[in-house]
């Protein structure tokens, strides 16, 4: 069975020993980025990986290009096949943060052509309640052959500016909702939204346990977004493309496929003055 979405903690702890799994240790934390792979030091689930957010599932700032731009697909490719992803692998993404880095490995690798790849649901803390095995050991990977290519290419920011008025994109902002407002902003210079842009806060997906909620119960959330319309004129942003990935695969589990990323995000649309900007 592959898995395409979200995998249960009892459903991985079934595959910890089987070759055809790759797992990722995707912790991570904006504003002290080398927390994750100290945590992932200490202890992880056994066999897994560690995906550094900013080194393996961004490429280098350049000022204009956001806070996690994506890298090159030939040089992503090559990471995976370097951490052992071939293309008959199943690929499983795990955090501490309510799915929203493994969701960044998911639209990545979903985005290479890469189907079988999940987020562990319930994350790092799900597998710790579950009384399941951890480990310090860091295991070393065994290259694999991955040859994916991207299936199609993501929003930018000149597709967003010139369909701000079209009804032909929905622009859903995953961001908390005083940070789309210009409050209590901390983390990106300038404060705000793109002009147009609906808010549904990522967090919104989970139940109070910290668990995705049924298709059901997403796909009857999403549909104000959607409309009559299709899911695919979804645009999903964030401030830097990595909980937009959340709301896609909300999206995803709920049947509603189709919808896109910008992955610059407002921390790319602020790095022009020109851009409009909305609080």
């Amino acid at each position: 069975m592959s898995h395409t979405t979200l995998i249960s903690v009892p459903g991985l702890a079934q595959h910890l020993d089987d070759p055809a799994f790759v797992i990722f240790d995707c912790r991570h934390e904006l504003t002290n980025p080398e927390f994750g792979i100290k945590a992932y030091a200490q202890s992880h689930i056994p066999g897994a990986l560690f995906a550094h957010l900013d080194r393996d599932l961004a490429a280098p700032l350049t000022g204009r290009n956001g806070r996690h731009p994506l890298p090159a697909p030939d040089l992503f490719a090559a990471w995976l096949a370097r951490m052992g992803v071939s293309n008959d692998k199943q690929v499983i993404g795990y955090d501490n943060a309510s799915g929203v880095y493994g969701s960044r490995l998911w639209w990545m690798l979903r985005w290479m052509g890469h189907q079988s790849v999940a987020v562990l649901d319930g994350g790092w803390q799900a597998w710790l309640a579950a009384g399941q095995p951890v480990t310090a050991q860091v295991p070393a990977p065994m290259p694999g052959r991955f040859t994916g290519r991207p299936q199609k290419a993501p929003v930018d920011a000149k597709y967003v500016l010139e369909h701000l008025q079209s009804p032909a994109m929905v622009l859903i902002d995953a961001r908390a909702n005083d940070r789309y407002h210009g409050q209590n902003e901390t983390i990106d210079p300038v404060g705000g939204h793109i002009p147009g842009a609906l808010n549904r806060f990522f967090k919104d997906n989970l139940t109070p346990q910290g668990f995705f909620k049924s298709p059901e119960q997403l796909r009857d959330d999403f549909r104000p977004f959607i409309g009559s319309g299709s899911p695919e004129k979804i645009v999903s942003q964030c401030g830097s493309g990595v909980t937009a990935c959340h709301n896609l695969l909300a999206m995803e589990i709920a049947g509603l496929k189709g919808g896109r990323l910008y992955p610059g995000s407002w921390s790319e649309w602020i790095a022009d003055p020109s851009r409009p900007r909305a609080t």
